[in-house]
C-alpha cells in the first residue's frame, strides 16, 4: 500500500524537533516516560520497560502499512528525547487524519512543547496534505489532555460512550475534538500568538 505521506518528515523549530520514530529511540523514550512515571496514568498509552518494544514495533508496523506516521519528539536545544506523537487513522480518500498517541516527559508538560508540536503537525496536515479536517481524541478521564486540546482551538464534537474496551476490561469513553479546514487560519493565528507569549516569558 502506498503511503499517503510518501516522504521522510522532519519538523524543526526553536523548541522542538520531530523525527520519524525508530527502534533505537527506545532508551531515550523510556527515560522520558520515567520523568513522572507516565505509565502509571491508567488512561494513557505511555510505554514502560515491559511494553516499549511492542509499542515501537506496533507503531512501525502501522507505518509500514500506511496507516500511521509516528514521531519521536526532541528538545531542539538539548537534543533530549522528550516524548512521542503521530499522525494516525490516515484517510487520504477523505482528506482526514487524526493526531494522537501524544505524550511528553512530565517536565515538558504545560510548556511550549505541545503547542509547537501541534502547530507543526497541523500546518503540514492542512497546508501540505490539504486535509479538510483533523481530529484529536482523548480519554474522558484525561482532564489535562482535554483542556490542552481545547486550548489549541479544537472544538469538541462529542463523546463516544463505551467506545473501546481497556486492557483491564473496563470501558473507555472517548472525547472527540476536531479542527476543520476553514478554521485553520484562525487556529494558526491563535497558536502563533501563544508561541510568541512563550518566547517572552
Amino acid at each position: 500500500m502506498k503511503h499517503w505521506i510518501d516522504k521522510i518528515l522532519h519538523f524543526k523549530s526553536e523548541s522542538v524537533t520531530l523525527i520519524p520514530l525508530k527502534a533505537e529511540h527506545k532508551d531515550g523514550l523510556l527515560k522520558a516516560a520515567s520523568d513522572g512515571k507516565l505509565w502509571e496514568l491508567w488512561y494513557t498509552s505511555v510505554p514502560d520497560a515491559n511494553s516499549i518494544d511492542s509499542y515501537i514495533a506496533t507503531a512501525l508496523d502501522q507505518k509500514e502499512k500506511g496507516l500511521e506516521y509516528p514521531f519521536t519528539i526532541i528538545d531542539t536545544q538539548t537534543e533530549a528525547l522528550i516524548g512521542c506523537t503521530r499522525f494516525y487513522n490516515l484517510q487520504p480518500e477523505h482528506r482526514r487524519l487524526e493526531i494522537g498517541y501524544t505524550w511528553y516527559a512530565k517536565s515538558y508538560q504545560r510548556t511550549a512543547a505541545n503547542t509547537q508540536c501541534k502547530y507543526l503537525l497541523l500546518q503540514y496536515a492542512f497546508e501540505e496534505l490539504n486535509c479538510i479536517a483533523v481530529q484529536i481524541v482523548t480519554n474522558w478521564f484525561n482532564i489535562k489532555s482535554r483542556e490542552a486540546i481545547a486550548r489549541l482551538g479544537a472544538k469538541q464534537d462529542g463523546i463516544l460512550r463505551n467506545h473501546r474496551l481497556n486492557a483491564d476490561g473496563s470501558y473507555r469513553d472517548t472525547v472527540v475534538f476536531s479542527i476543520t479546514e476553514s478554521e485553520w487560519i484562525g487556529v494558526k493565528k491563535s497558536l502563533d500568538y501563544k508561541l510568541n507569549l512563550y518566547k517572552n516569558l
